[in-house]
């Protein structure tokens, strides 16, 4: 491709780390349970857990239905707080993350790194290439950073832009000019690799970034949107960059 990559950004979920086929609905009333259970340990009194559950299961689909009509985010922090005051308890916005971080920690014990992803990103780094990532999620940065402490990942990641924090969801370009700013990036120096042909590939293709798309040989085969590259594996990204700076 004859162009000198300085940045590589990813997405998180399936491409960064990899959750597999899970139950959302169980693991959403596993952490359900755990925030229910820590109210009650700061001296709250919660409503009975069916209906505290029911409550913000709710809440959260409503919000969600909501954001992919107007195409703008939400962020369930401020959801958390709002329906705290509602069943009267005033979270102060720390309390609200912990609460945040146990309703995701189910989800966040199913992630797995690809064998060798830490050596692979320290790798461009010190090759002095901008590392980052962009992900759709109304789950709060606070508790994205944590989960990507836990994983090693944080330092590594220079960029982290989440749409909870910008308003805007991937393919919106807004998104991905976040990153490419937080980065000093110019967008057709950077790869963007992820899974979604919609999220990923056309939104970076628009944005004008390099889009490469990490997925089984078999799936997507079809699509009208175009690639600049496909992967299996994160570890490819090697030979891809190899091709692109020569």
């Amino acid at each position: 491709m004859g162009k000198k990559i300085k940045g590589i950004l990813f997405d998180l979920g399936n491409t960064l780390l990899n959750f597999g086929p899970v139950d959302i609905p169980a693991l959403f009333e596993a952490g359900g349970r755990l925030a229910h259970e820590h109210l009650k340990q700061m001296g709250f009194q919660p409503p009975p857990f069916d209906k505290f559950h029911r409550r913000q299961l709710w809440a959260i689909r409503w919000n969600v239905l909501k954001s992919r009509l107007t195409r703008r985010e939400f962020n369930s922090l401020d959801l958390i707080i709002r329906l705290g005051r509602r069943m009267g308890m005033p979270l102060t916005r720390q309390q609200a993350i912990e609460q945040a971080w146990l309703w995701y920690e189910p989800l966040s014990c199913c992630a797995s790194k690809e064998e060798g992803l830490l050596e692979l990103l320290r790798e461009f780094s010190q090759a002095g290439i901008v590392l980052g990532l962009v992900s759709n999620t109304f789950i709060p940065a606070e508790v994205l950073d944590r989960h990507l402490a836990r994983e090693g990942l944080l330092d590594l990641l220079a960029v982290r832009v989440y749409s909870c924090e910008v308003g805007y969801r991937k393919p919106h370009p807004r998104i991905f000019a976040e990153a490419l700013a937080r980065g000093k990036l110019r967008a057709e120096e950077t790869l963007f690799v992820g899974d979604s042909m919609r999220a990923d590939i056309y939104g970076a293709r628009r944005a004008g970034l390099i889009p490469v798309l990490k997925a089984p040989a078999e799936t997507h085969r079809n699509s009208k949107i175009t690639t600049s590259g496909r992967i299996h594996k994160l570890g490819e990204l090697r030979e891809f960059l190899a091709a692109c700076d020569a």
